[in-house]
């Protein structure tokens, strides 16, 4: 059975939403609005004449977030607060996951279950306080993301993460360089091989743990 939740604590998570996002007009506040809102309306000591059009007002939000901004959000998502959803589109958040109180969440980020079976439902990540997850950042089944860290854009996260870490994606390699060919001729790509080996040598960074 969910905590029951008061109006007044309601209102009061929406106003420290609002303080944070700046602005009514942000998609991550409508996002977070529709979660509180259905959070709330599955409380357990809720009258039914509050709850059935709660739950509906919270319904319409969820889609408009889902389909308009391309917000993920399920009311089932266990919520800190101050959440901050910087950006929309592309943002998948497993229901049963749980974000921490002034996590920073981007475009394109995704938690999501780690196996396509009957217990995806319990592949949810923990997302700890103050946690800053990048543009593109996927955190990948249940797995806990420490207290203060920073997972970076486009990094894919499968294992536990201490408090206050950073995790980065793999950096790009030079894979071919292109050859200028003098003012009016055809450009053959004679060279580029070569020039690609090295400058991948020289300038891109090594790709190896230690």
């Amino acid at each position: 059975m969910k905590k029951a939740v008061q109006r007044s604590e309601l209102l009061a998570l929406i106003r420290e939403d609002l303080q944070t996002h700046q602005t009514m007009l942000a998609p991550g506040f409508h996002a977070l609005v529709a979660a509180r809102v259905g959070h709330w309306a599955d409380s357990a000591d809720l009258p039914s004449w509050k709850r059935v059009p709660a739950r509906a007002a919270a319904s319409v939000g969820y889609q408009i977030a889902k389909n308009v901004y391309g917000i993920e959000l399920p009311h089932t998502v266990k919520l800190g607060r101050r959440i901050t959803i910087a950006h929309q589109h592309g943002i998948v958040i497993h229901p049963n996951s749980t974000l921490g109180d002034d996590v920073v969440i981007r475009q394109g980020v995704t938690l999501g279950g780690g196996r396509g079976d009957d217990k995806i439902m319990l592949q949810a990540p923990q997302i700890g306080a103050g946690v800053s997850l990048g543009a593109g950042a996927c955190v990948v089944g249940r797995v806990t993301i420490g207290a203060g860290a920073t997972v970076g854009p486009n990094a894919v996260v499968m294992t536990n993460v201490p408090q206050g870490a950073t995790v980065l994606a793999q950096p790009p390699r030079v894979i071919r360089v292109k050859t200028s060919a003098p003012s009016g001729e055809p450009h053959t790509g004679e060279g580029s091989a070569d020039a690609a080996t090295a400058t991948s040598r020289t300038t891109a960074p090594s790709l190896s743990h230690d």
